[in-house]
């Protein structure tokens, strides 16, 4: 399984994400949950996957991050711990 990758993300992901953490409203203190999980290197699945952090989810596939959803959005793809 890859771990995510977060350095050197392609232009339009970075950008993307960026847009959606905005665009959603997600809070400094939920993002800092999200590096607190980021920084123990974790893997995912090939395919499609999210990781549920109570007031979003992230979303991605393979070792790529995709999106932001909120809470309540549906998310496609394996859970991640």
């Amino acid at each position: 399984m890859p771990e995510i990758q977060w350095v050197h993300l392609p232009p339009a992901i970075r950008q993307h994400l960026i847009l959606r953490a905005k665009e959603r409203r997600i809070k400094m203190e939920d993002l800092f949950a999200l590096e607190q999980w980021r920084i123990h290197n974790p893997e995912v699945p090939d395919g499609p996957w999210f990781k549920d952090f109570g007031s979003f989810k992230l979303c991605g596939e393979g070792r790529y991050p995709k999106t932001f959803l909120l809470r309540g959005q549906i998310a496609f793809g394996k859970e991640v711990e």
